[in-house]
């Protein structure tokens, strides 16, 4: 085994590129699978992918985020967010190599009021959260020493080619119809820069942490007041309505505020997050270098 290769899997999302980049920045030799070459949620084919390659590091960016679809359909996102986990834990330990898996503060209901660290106890509120969870608990039970890290409502350049986007992306979008728009002033996140996550993702593989750490943004925000904070970075001033979870009702339940602490990540060493007004600035100039490609 060469302790210098690297597996990264959902090498075309929002995170995976920015893994990808990252670790070969480092000295890594890495290979990137997207779900089309490679779809965890075949233990056979994990399995021989994994084998071929035979890496020191295997890094899961690959999730199911639709979390309204999956309260109508919880198997797809089971079998993908946790399922898929126990395929990969179980190949990792039989080559020995050493898996991070990537989780989200949606684990937590929301009711402490306060960003959460890895010591507060569980209790996710819908079928993706479980099935986040249960990607936790499978890598937990196969591998001694696994890097979970949970992180939260990821935004990177990347997500102008993926499907979904992501929030920057979406009010942009919504700025350029013209209409009022209406945001959450009721639910509390701590938003993540994909390109920061990754640098902080290989400082913990570096350093040889293991067991379970919490990498967000840096900085507790409502949705409205961050959509407040993109609108005056790109210099624009669309009609901005606060609204609540009452009138904005979704099909999952959501937690009201799910901020994370990176307190235990910095205690390792790892640098903080930068302003999160910061990480804005960075991902707008990155887009327009991503447009010009």
């Amino acid at each position: 085994m060469d302790r210098r290769k690297v597996v990264v899997l959902g090498s075309l999302g929002q995170l995976g590129v920015e893994l990808v980049r990252v670790f070969q920045e480092r000295g890594y030799q890495v290979s990137g699978f997207d779900r089309s070459e490679v779809d965890i949620g075949d233990s056979a084919r994990v399995e021989q992918a994994l084998a071929r390659e035979d890496p020191a590091i295997v890094l899961n960016a690959a999730a199911y985020n639709q979390v309204d679809v999956a309260e109508k359909e919880p198997l797809p996102a089971f079998l993908a967010n946790a399922l898929a986990v126990r395929n990969l834990a179980m190949a990792c330990r039989q080559l020995d190599a050493q898996l991070v898996h990537f989780s989200t503060d949606y684990v937590f209901d929301g009711a402490a009021g306060r960003p959460y660290t890895e010591e507060d106890a569980t209790h996710p509120l819908g079928a993706y959260a479980v099935s986040k969870l249960a990607g936790e608990l499978y890598a937990q039970a196969y591998l001694d020493k696994p890097l979970v890290i949970r992180t939260c409502g990821v935004f990177g350049p990347a997500g102008l080619k993926t499907a979904r986007g992501n929030f920057v992306e979406t009010m942009l979008r919504l700025a350029a119809n013209g209409q009022p728009i209406r945001v959450v002033d009721d639910h509390v996140a701590s938003p993540t820069y994909s390109p920061l996550l990754a640098d902080r993702t290989a400082d913990l593989v570096e350093r040889g942490q293991h067991g379970l750490f919490h990498v967000g943004g840096g900085q507790a925000i409502s949705w409205f007041d961050y959509a407040a904070m993109i609108f005056r970075a790109a210099g624009l001033h669309p009609e901005l309505r606060p609204t609540n979870e009452r009138e904005f009702r979704t099909a999952a339940r959501r937690p009201r505020f799910s901020a994370l602490s990176n307190a235990k990540m910095e205690r390792s060493g790892v640098a903080p997050m930068p302003p999160l007004e910061r990480a804005v600035e960075m991902y707008l100039d990155a887009r327009k270098r991503y447009l010009r490609v």
